[in-house]
């Protein structure tokens, strides 16, 4: 039962079933209207009408075979828009789709009036029964492709409300993600140490201490101010990287040394805002320890046919956990993974493990490559 719920709600959506059946409904009552006006004032009347043959026979059944048919052309091009066919290919079928329901229609009526005595299988007139086929198939045609335009408008107006909606969550978790670092990394004694390191450097080296305030003031410029997209050129995201990396190396000295191995034809590509930061950020804080006082930090970024690779090791402290309970307990590690699936869906993988030799923890986030 829980498996039929889970396909009807994966493929059928009760909304647009409704506005078909509504649509279709609007004119059926149209064609009643019509017929009507058509009986009470045509001049000569040929033949006896019988309403009820007319509404249950013919309007009624015919209402339930439509529906049920674009219920599953419903669900037919919510696949096509999945699997993203080509218009091509989607207007080839659906132009055979439009001619199919007339004789589906045409088929099932048919067959209904054999089973019901109405019609003697002896008295079956195939040509008879073509020539109804044809003499409806212009209308047949525009109202199909009238039912296929409210699907797809239906399915493009979901899209664009999914869409607006990923939008203001990506720009509340961006605009969360830079106050996380400011009140995780610009805290009173992440100041007070680059501050304190400042003041030392007056002393000893001038020069490097204005480069660090240099330093702290860019990051806090680009954290701030200047990063107001999603996804940026990864040139630019290792930039604000390198101002972090200056201000922390002054903080660490001797005891931290990173390195990067980045393919530079990747500098152009985008990636999330942001990113690497706080990958850095989470290898320095665990990867210190008593047994791991120097501590050796490597970035390397590159390509592997249509995917980004963004792996971060380290050859400090092992992690004592999982990955799926390092994301319970870490809000920074939960925070870039919220982020990567709002902005890939399932599109990306993303993990923290120890290595295979034992020897330190790495990072590996694996994207698809947009340019």
């Amino acid at each position: 039962m829980k498996r039929i719920y889970t396909i009807k709600k994966k493929y059928i959506d009760l909304k647009l079933v409704l506005l078909l059946a509504g649509f279709y409904a609007l004119f059926d009552l149209v064609l009643i209207a019509k017929t009507a006006y058509m009986e009470v004032f045509r001049m000569a009347k040929t033949e006896s009408f019988f309403w009820t043959r007319f509404i249950v026979d013919n309007l009624l059944f015919d209402y339930i075979i439509v529906v049920s048919f674009m219920t599953l052309i419903a669900i037919s091009t919510k696949r096509f828009l999945r699997k993203n066919y080509s218009w091509i290919k989607i207007i080839s079928i659906h132009i055979l789709f439009s001619l199919l329901i007339g004789i589906v229609i045409r088929l099932v009526v048919d067959i209904y009036y054999i089973l019901m005595g109405k019609m003697s299988f002896a008295d079956y007139d195939f040509e008879r029964s073509i020539f109804r086929f044809m003499y409806v198939i212009d209308l047949n045609f525009l109202i199909y492709f009238a039912m296929v335009f409210i699907i797809y408008t239906y399915y493009y107006v979901e899209e664009v409300k999914k869409a607006e909606k990923r939008q203001g969550k990506l720009e509340t978790q961006l605009v969360n993600t830079r106050m996380k670092m400011l009140s995780s990394q610009l805290q009173p004694h992440f100041l007070f140490n680059t501050l304190n390191s400042i003041a030392v450097l007056t002393d000893i080296d001038a020069g490097k201490a204005k480069d660090t305030i240099a330093d702290l003031s860019d990051f806090l410029r680009e954290i701030l101010y200047d990063n107001d997209s999603n996804k940026i050129p990864l040139e630019k995201e290792l930039r604000i990287l390198e101002f972090y990396l200056n201000i922390i190396k002054v903080r660490f000295s001797d005891h931290l040394k990173i390195e990067k191995d980045i393919d530079e034809s990747l500098l152009s590509k985008k990636v999330p805002a942001l990113l690497l930061q706080p990958l850095l950020e989470n290898s320095i804080k665990h990867g210190f320890d008593y047994n791991h006082t120097d501590l050796k930090i490597f970035v390397k970024i590159y390509a592997e046919e249509n995917t980004l690779i963004i792996k971060v090791e380290n050859n400090g402290a092992p992690v004592a956990a999982g990955h799926a309970v390092l994301l319970k307990r870490g809000m920074g590690l939960a925070n870039i993974n919220d982020r990567l699936a709002n902005l890939y869906g399932t599109d990306y993988f993303f993990e923290l493990r120890n290595k295979n030799d034992g020897l330190g923890v790495e990072t590996i986030i694996k994207l698809p490559l947009e340019a």
